[in-house]
């Protein structure tokens, strides 16, 4: 049982009767989606003292070591918690922000945790991949110089095998990658990675680290594009994997970023984002959407992970977790996790003058056999757009991943 909450109005109790009627006739797992649901719609009524004993409720049917449904009712409680924390001014016992905050800007943590996403899930590995396929068929044997601008490099390992693959080409080319980021001693490590890999193919190899600064009135400014340096007989490829929806917070700059990418008439943009609308403006709306996404996500996991998987749940708590975390809790512009759907990055990217470039069927097939040899679940869906021939990555029936090509 998932026990029962008491209520501040009649009102309340007879809604709460209700519930409990319905739930009786429903399973564990939809019982706890309808709680969740419930005290987000208390929370947006302003009715916080109900709001906080249905998280203690919550609280106590969910765990950071259970199982999928018990760990992400643990990362949506405590999201719930942080957003009721804004409005009363006795913080829940479930957690208070400074453990958040403490936790979410600690940047080493983080890059453990999204190295550990790296390996135990194929929603990384999937979008490079194929992006650098895309990359790769776009600029042909006898172009001879390289530059690629990859926005959000991160540690840069997309691009081992895009230069072993470039290496192999007679002559090779050289390489030029530019590489955004908003820590400078992250990108001078990535771009010592590289080079010394570079070196170890004979393959000609430069590095640009660009600092993005974090600064609320600076970050994602589109004259960041100006310091990009573009050198003549060189082919340009712009990368943006999961990139875009950080922008998001001014659709203008968006807009004008967009148009200046295309001024500088690259080869190819790779573009993949989450398939997911959690950008809405209403917090309920932006919640439901968000809790059946996880909810796949956390499924996935839970499929084809072991239970004591370390990994799993690092990357469930930190890296998954802050996302949940500012979708619920943070609201106007302290929120960065704006994803939209691609139907929406399809028509945004349209209205700047891009087209479309059809994703190939080796692409397909190298994605197939990605998921095949390092991810064997009947789970994972790999779909193709039949109207962009752009590639979906899901889990069981909930579309998760989007990759495109543009140029």
């Amino acid at each position: 049982m998932l026990g029962s909450f008491g209520s501040s109005s009649q009102s309340h109790d007879e809604e709460t009767d209700d519930q409990r009627r319905r739930f009786s006739s429903t399973s564990p797992a939809i019982q706890i989606r309808q709680l969740l649901i419930s005290c987000a719609e208390l929370i947006s009524r302003s009715d916080f003292s109900a709001a906080n004993r249905l998280l203690s409720i919550l609280s106590t049917n969910s765990s950071p070591f259970g199982d999928s449904t018990e760990r992400l009712v643990h990362q949506f409680t405590r999201a719930l918690s942080l957003r009721l924390n804004r409005y009363i001014s006795s913080p829940t016992n479930f957690l208070t922000p400074s453990n958040v905050v403490e936790t979410s800007n600690d940047l080493a943590l983080l890059q453990s945790s999204y190295l550990s996403l790296n390996q135990v899930t194929p929603f990384i590995r999937f979008s490079q991949l194929t992006a650098n396929q895309a990359i790769l068929e776009a600029i042909n044997d006898n172009q001879q110089a390289i530059h690629i601008v990859d926005f959000d490099i991160n540690h840069g390992v997309q691009w081992p095998p895009l230069m072993q693959a470039l290496a192999d080409r007679y002559p090779p080319p050289t390489l030029r990658i530019t590489g955004t980021g908003n820590d400078l001693d992250t990108l001078r490590r990535t771009g010592d990675r590289l080079a010394k890999f570079a070196h170890s193919l004979g393959l000609r190899f430069q590095f640009h680290p660009l600092l993005i600064t974090n600064n609320n009135d600076h970050d994602h400014d589109p004259s960041i594009i100006s310091s990009i340096v573009l050198l003549p007989d060189e082919t340009l490829a712009i990368n943006c994997v999961f990139y875009l929806h950080r922008l998001l917070k001014d659709r203008e700059k968006l807009r004008i970023f967009l148009h200046r990418i295309k001024s500088m008439n690259p080869k190819v943009v790779t573009l993949a984002e989450r398939e997911a609308n959690h950008n809405h403006p209403l917090f309920l709306q932006r919640f439901v959407e968000a809790l059946d996404y996880y909810a796949a996500v956390f499924d996935s996991l839970e499929a084809t992970l072991p239970p004591s998987s370390r990994e799993r749940m690092t990357v469930e708590q930190v890296w998954f977790g802050r996302e949940i975390i500012d979708i619920v809790a943070a609201e106007g512009d302290k929120r960065r996790e704006r994803h939209e759907r691609f139907r929406s990055w399809e028509v945004m990217l349209r209205s700047c003058g891009f087209s479309n470039v059809a994703l190939s069927p080796f692409a397909l097939s190298q994605a197939k056999l990605l998921l095949r040899l390092h991810y064997p679940s009947e789970g994972y869906q790999l779909s193709v757009s039949s109207t962009s021939n752009s590639f979906f990555l899901g889990w069981q029936n909930q579309p998760l991943f989007s990759i495109s090509s543009w140029r």
